[in-house]
């Protein structure tokens, strides 16, 4: 079995449009999250949102190239040339190795819309163009990649709602470990237009406190109302030990665990069970005790059920061990697809830091939360191994471990 290490990050979020732009706003405890008019305009219940601008690609891409990709696909863009570029891999070496491309994504809800109201008003789908089927597809950010970046490795989407970004990182991990691929290109993307998430709207499951859209994502706090929707991109570069020794990269750490489950039960609601059989499930495979993790980024949304259940979860495993707890959701809100993704360049970045940062917001525990060792502030810690959780509708669970690289 191959080890699998870390040697390139990207990011591309409400918290930053680059690796040092977001390490500064974690550390800060900054929160993302904005007001939209539009939203309100367009009929949310709720008008709150991470804020992501689209990245201008001229200059960077051929035209024919950005009328393929809506704007999930430019994030993933984006944070794949800086994760390439961290782990100095350009276009010589795409052409000449096998590097593979998985990619978490579940919408690409405005292409799809836009081109419905074209044809529904000319009632010519011809005067569509030929970009539309590319955008309109979930597969749309790996088609796009592959083509842009020239990848001739494994290749494909994985669609599993909020659990998307984390399972792409455990199937590049587990490929890379068989000795199937030596490297891949793993992340997930997240559209944050407005016909987005209105579906999610329709069941009550944002946050209404618009008037304080910084106080508004408050995993595991007692009064707690709902989540932020939230989007943008991350990339993760997963290399076999040897590939990264052999072309001289630099090793940010390693993953050495993945654990994954199935609730078994209702589409939405989540359950305790099927999360702390993910969680045992990458420590059994990492090979490690609850006592050896040292922090644990929480899937943690912001929601009622959501926050106690997974709460309950952590705590049936690491009660005794109590290892520091946040979810960065408090200040990104909740990313989606993208989620299991950027939490990993989150958290790694803090193990290369040196910090934890804060589940801001966080006020008042409830009896499931009260258990955990909640970090409230920035702390300046040295650690060596994090845990990320990501669960998603239909009860698919994925929880990811890390470590801090040493020979």
């Amino acid at each position: 079995m191959n080890r699998v290490v870390i040697t390139g990050l990207g990011i591309y979020s409400c918290i930053g449009s680059n690796l040092e732009e977001v390490k500064r706003s974690l550390y800060a405890g900054k929160s993302g999250i904005i007001y939209s008019p539009e939203r309100k305009e367009f009929g949310y219940a709720s008008a709150l949102t991470g804020y992501v601008d689209r990245p201008n690609l001229k200059g960077q891409l051929d035209r024919r190239a950005r009328l393929m990709m809506p704007e999930q696909a430019e994030f993933a863009y984006v944070s794949a040339k800086e994760a390439m570029q961290m782990a100095n891999i350009d276009m010589d070496y795409l052409e000449k190795n096998e590097v593979g491309l998985l990619f978490g994504n579940d919408s690409s809800a405005k292409p799809v819309i836009e081109g419905v109201d074209i044809v529904r008003e000319k009632n010519d789908t011809m005067l569509l163009g030929s970009g539309y089927v590319f955008q309109t597809m979930n597969s749309t950010v790996n088609m796009n990649l592959a083509t842009i970046f020239k990848i001739r490795g494994i290749n494909f989407t994985i669609s599993a709602a909020c659990a998307s970004g984390s399972h792409a990182i455990g199937l590049g991990y587990m490929f890379i470990k068989n000795g199937l691929q030596d490297c891949i290109v793993c992340g997930g993307a997240q559209e944050v237009n407005v016909y987005s998430m209105s579906y999610f709207d329709s069941i009550a499951a944002f946050s209404t406190r618009e008037t304080e859209p910084s106080k508004a994502s408050r995993p595991f706090d007692r009064d707690r109302d709902g989540l932020v929707p939230s989007g943008g991109a991350a990339s993760v570069i997963l290399e076999s030990l040897e590939s990264a020794k052999r072309r001289g990269a630099n090793i940010l750490g390693e993953v050495i665990g993945y654990g994954f489950s199935s609730n078994g039960s209702h589409i939405s609601n989540p359950t305790v069970e099927g999360p702390a059989k993910s969680l045992e499930k990458a420590l059994k495979d990492a090979g490690i005790q609850p006592g050896e993790v040292d922090y644990i980024n929480a899937h943690a949304t912001s929601t009622k059920a959501g926050d106690s259940s997974e709460a309950r979860a952590i705590n049936s495993l690491f009660g005794s061990s109590r290892p520091y707890v946040s979810s960065t959701k408090s200040m990104t809100g909740h990313e989606c697809w993208m989620a299991g993704a950027s939490e990993i360049v989150y958290s790694t970045l803090m193990m290369q830091n040196n910090f934890i940062a804060p589940n801001i917001n966080f006020e008042n525990p409830d009896e499931d939360t009260a258990p955990l060792n909640i970090v409230t502030s920035t702390l300046d810690h040295e650690f060596d191994t994090f845990l990320s959780n990501s669960f998603g509708f239909g009860g698919t669970n994925s929880s990811l471990i890390v470590r801090k690289w040493k020979e």
